[in-house]
């Protein structure tokens, strides 16, 4: 089972790099498969370490993808040298245990060594869920024909507009100026 979540992680300057990352857990472990290339990749090899948010709002992830609209509130890890969202629901903070290589997408194991919940989950709606599908969708904008992306966009309109609220309506709209823009430029 894959999880979406909010990967935070530091490089070796201190600069933060906030990104959506499905993950898998295995027991106490967090698996992380980043694309080669990735700053995610490049931090957590070089620090060692992460942070995993849970949140509700489909901004951070919309931001993220698009990565405009980032005023990201943080706060200091605990445990680890890195940073969380300060409105997450919940996060725990991870340390490189293994890396089992792969060409296109290595395999990170990460140790859970601290973690905190800071607010209830009140659940997704159906919007929410749309949100985060199309974010995925916009990440493999360069890899995805574009009639699926487009027909799947399609689809997930319909949650939009029957359960959107401000929040997700916000991300949404980043999101379709992302796709947008990117067909636009495949004119050029």
């Amino acid at each position: 089972m894959i999880y979406e979540t909010i990967i935070s992680t530091v490089d070796v300057q201190g600069q933060v790099h906030v990104t959506p990352f499905g993950i898998r857990k295995e027991g106490d472990f967090v698996i992380i498969s980043p694309y080669k290339p990735s700053a995610t990749l490049d931090n957590i090899l070089s620090t060692k370490c992460a942070v995993m948010n849970l949140t509700d709002d489909v901004r951070v992830f919309a931001s993220a993808i698009v990565r405009e609209y980032q005023d990201y509130l943080l706060t200091p890890a605990i445990k680890v040298n890195g940073y969380r969202l300060a409105n997450t629901l919940a996060h725990q903070e991870l340390v490189l245990v293994n890396v089992k290589e792969d060409e296109f997408r290595p395999e990170l194991r990460m140790q859970v060594v601290y973690e905190a919940a800071h607010q209830a989950f009140s659940g997704f709606n159906r919007a929410q869920a749309a949100v985060i599908e199309l974010a995925v969708l916009v990440s493999r904008l360069h890899l995805l024909p574009k009639d699926k992306v487009l027909t799947e966009k399609h689809y997930l309109q319909i949650a939009i507009d029957k359960t959107a609220g401000a929040q997700e309506l916000q991300a949404w709209r980043w999101l379709e100026q992302k796709i947008n823009t990117f067909y636009l430029n495949q004119q050029e």
